[in-house]
């Protein structure tokens, strides 16, 4: 994916940083001030978020579409048509996000490019694994004597079953996602209630059984909760540094962390690419900072 700066993404960047100068000047003491911070980087970003799932969709609509072309082009080539004239005839069909590409290809066929050179350009265009180990089979199987009508439908059987079997998948896992979203939310609970909680009571018993009996020995202890100071850039570094080894910090990285793998894994089951759990993930991680946080600053 090529990473596009437009106006759009401006606006974006200049909104969220003036969420983030409000939220210096109007909440810095308040427990409100990270999770607003949170949200504005989320702000920062989402133009590019957006573009990342726009992204996988058209890459999904384009593997989708393919084997449409396919059959059109083994249509024409049946009915008597070279490949050559038999790709400017199908590309004059619909076929989405693909569409594009199919008549970038008819143009460079009519412009005199070779078959096999526009063919190849035309599976790199679509950026799609698949669409480009087809190809690739099509033109092998061609340069060693083989019917490209034979081998292209049944490449065209192939990408359907895959297509048929990634359906059904999806469809499978539906609920399993579902679950780990809901595991995902009740393990957030189970954090903030032994953040604010179970630990508070612990060092208050603990607290109160060394008044009772004294120290039995060295005991090592975790700051509960630290101020990050903006002062200055090096008291913000050891304040960070000091927060980032408190509760508070901990709890949130660890809640970040399974949000991230959680997401990724979720991707992994739902479409068999680990990049398509990225979205997953963001959103994990989202909810995991903003509610943590959240609780940090208004039960402790």
């Amino acid at each position: 994916m090529v990473l596009r700066f437009e106006a759009r993404h401006r606006i974006g960047i200049a909104i969220g940083i003036a969420f983030a100068l409000l939220d210096f000047l109007i909440l810095k003491q308040s427990p409100l001030f990270v999770p607003f911070l949170a949200v504005a980087a989320i702000i920062m970003g989402v133009q590019f978020f957006l573009d990342f799932f726009i992204e996988n969709q058209r890459q999904k609509e384009i593997e989708e579409k393919f084997p449409e072309f396919v059959r059109n082009f083994v249509g024409a080539v049946s009915s008597g048509m070279s490949p050559s004239m038999a790709v400017i005839s199908a590309s004059k069909e619909d076929y989405g996000a693909l569409t594009q590409n199919v008549q970038k290809l008819a143009h460079q066929i009519e412009w005199s490019v070779p078959f096999h050179k526009a063919i190849r350009r035309f599976a790199d265009s679509t950026r799609s694994p698949i669409i480009r180990k087809a190809i690739a089979t099509v033109i092998e199987a061609e340069s060693y004597g083989g019917n490209i009508e034979d081998v292209l439908r049944s490449v065209t059987s192939s990408l359907m079953e895959v297509k048929k079997i990634r359906a059904e998948r999806r469809a499978s896992i539906h609920s399993q996602i579902m679950q780990s979203y809901v595991i995902f939310i009740v393990f957030i609970g189970i954090i903030i209630v032994i953040q604010n909680f179970l630990i508070p009571y612990m060092q208050s018993v603990s607290s109160r059984s060394i008044s009772m009996f004294g120290s039995i020995g060295p005991s090592m202890t975790i700051s509960n909760k630290v101020v990050i100071s903006f002062s200055s850039f090096q008291t913000f570094v050891i304040s960070f540094s000091q927060w980032l080894r408190s509760l508070n910090g901990i709890f949130v990285m660890l809640a970040l962390i399974q949000g991230l793998f959680a997401g990724l894994v979720i991707g992994k089951l739902a479409e068999g690419d680990i990049r398509y759990g990225v979205k997953h993930s963001l959103i994990l991680m989202m909810l995991a900072f903003i509610f943590i946080t959240l609780s940090q600053g208004f039960l402790r």
